[in-house]
């Protein structure tokens, strides 16, 4: 097989991933429900993303129980096993994370780490006969991520991407209406997500363009995948330009990206990210209409309304805790997960050419 009919399969299959999470009928948490045992779930960091909102959200969880830590800083793991009785054979550090392999307790390995070790911790999970739940976004190249793809395979393993949108009801709407055009066929779309933080910490690794800092790879896939599903087409250029206001903090990586998406049949979508400016919508502009979420990508309240006066307003409790009793429930049913590795890759592909086009000043096809 070529590698652009390889790439196009792997596409497709992200689509019809995104597809199956879109349609308003699909409900995971209304199949049957599997019997008694949990999930057992191992976070790999313990920084703030699984401290504050991951570890929380494991006990608002139908199918998935926090059962063991991977860590690099043994000074934490008392606090945490004070909090969620973890007992001491489910703990690891990096260096000895591949012997979860020997572990029955443990069935998923979710990856929080910096976006710029996601591949070196997905493959030793995948080789260990767990199943992978990775943090957006997925890997730093489409190199990365296919490899992943690739051992996730090999092993006979699940890999689910942390995209929690596409499991929340109001984006899976949306979503629906690529395909269903209730207000006629879309004509463009502008997508933006970022915030204004005070400057990083001089340590933080999201200042690290190894480890994947920056405005582009930090936020930069909500416009980009909101864009692509609201479409529901892959995009066919992009052009791009990075910026960066505070030099003195900014050294390495970009402060803020603004993309122009091209998609099959003149539809435009004009995407922005930042970690200097708040911003947080999606508008769809059609031919008999639009409709937006706005904010698009919080952590909850997410709404939106349409041209015609409907309300995105339905809630949900917890989104993190959706995203992985959805992930649970495909593991249960060994059925296709919402959000599959072919999500993540699409999105870093098109993050890979942002940054030609931002170097070259030139539009970029895909």
């Amino acid at each position: 097989m070529s590698q652009l009919s390889s790439r196009r399969r792997i596409l497709k299959q992200g689509l019809m991933g995104a597809a199956l999470a879109a349609s308003p009928s699909y409900n995971p948490l209304a199949i049957a429900k599997p019997g008694r045992r949990k999930i057992g779930v191992a976070l790999v960091g313990l920084g703030y993303y699984s401290r504050d909102l991951l570890a929380s959200a494991l006990q608002l969880t139908q199918y998935c129980e926090l059962r063991g830590l991977v860590t690099g800083s043994p000074e934490k793991v008392p606090q945490w096993q004070q909090e969620y009785g973890i007992a001491d054979r489910n703990i690891y550090s990096y260096e000895t994370m591949h012997q979860v392999a020997d572990n029955p307790d443990i069935d998923v390995l979710y990856i929080v780490v910096p976006t710029g070790l996601h591949e070196k911790y997905a493959l030793i999970a995948a080789n260990a006969g767990k199943h992978v739940w990775c943090e957006k976004p997925m890997a730093m190249t489409e190199k990365e991520c296919l490899s992943i793809i690739g051992a996730c395979n090999k092993n006979g393993v699940q890999l689910a991407v942390g995209y929690r949108m596409q499991h929340e009801p109001n984006t899976r709407t949306v979503m629906s209406y690529a395909s269903s055009q209730p207000y006629g066929k879309l004509k463009n779309i502008i997508a933006k997500a970022g915030y204004a933080g005070g400057a990083p910490n001089p340590d933080n690794w999201r200042l690290s363009r190894k480890l994947g800092g920056g405005a582009l790879y930090d936020m930069g896939v909500y416009p980009i995948n909101a864009a692509r599903y609201t479409a529901g087409s892959e995009p066919v250029a992009v052009t791009a330009r990075l910026e960066v206001e505070r030099k003195n903090v900014f050294k390495e990586v970009d402060e803020s990206a603004y993309l122009t998406l091209e998609f099959p049949g003149g539809v435009i979508a004009e995407c922005a990210t930042s970690v200097g400016q708040n911003m947080n919508m999606l508008r769809a502009n059609c031919t008999k209409g639009w409709y937006e979420l706005e904010p698009m990508q919080a952590y909850s309240g997410v709404k939106g309304r349409t041209s015609s006066g409907v309300l995105l307003d339905k809630t949900v409790a917890n989104q993190q805790a959706r995203q992985m009793d959805d992930d649970a429930l495909a593991i249960f049913h060994k059925s296709p997960v919402l959000v599959p590795g072919e999500e993540g890759l699409a999105d870093i592909r098109i993050i890979e050419a942002a940054h030609r086009s931002n170097a070259s000043g030139k539009r970029v096809a895909l």
